[in-house]
């Protein structure tokens, strides 16, 4: 690798990003405009924030992660405690809103950076057919 490397001063790094809902380009606050809704773009440096297919997988990923761990908890409390249900309706149903907000907006902001670090676009047909190598010139004799 000869050439220059890439500048990345002022980029945070994923998890940074992710933490802290920063933008994966000059590292300035606020990437969500909603509890889990991106900006349209940033404020400081005018990244586009629509341009990145984030999609749906984080939300079906957390959905059976935390639901798993709150049903084991669940079941664990009601056998060691006995507790009466609306207690576990305090306990579980505020627990679950916040884990799953947390876990998306963490989620959505890593998989954002991660595709703004590695310049990710979406495949189209042409990339699927291979015919890349004709568009640029080269043949392959």
């Amino acid at each position: 690798m000869t050439g220059p490397a890439p500048d990345t001063k002022g980029q945070p790094g994923i998890s940074q990003a992710a933490l802290f809902a920063l933008c994966p380009r000059c590292g300035s606050q606020g990437l969500f405009a909603g509890l889990t809704r991106f900006a349209p773009r940033c404020k400081s440096c005018g990244l586009d924030y629509a341009s990145f297919n984030v999609g749906d997988g984080p939300a079906a990923f957390l959905t059976m992660v935390i639901g798993a761990l709150v049903v084991g908890l669940a079941l664990w409390v009601q056998l060691a405690f006995e507790p009466p249900l609306w207690v576990h309706l305090v306990l579980w149903a505020p627990l679950i809103f916040g884990a799953t907000i947390w876990g998306l907006r963490v989620s959505k902001a890593a998989l954002l950076a991660a595709e703004f670090q590695r310049n990710a676009v979406e495949a189209t047909g042409k990339d699927l057919r291979g015919d890349a190598a004709t568009d640029t010139g080269q043949s392959g004799d």
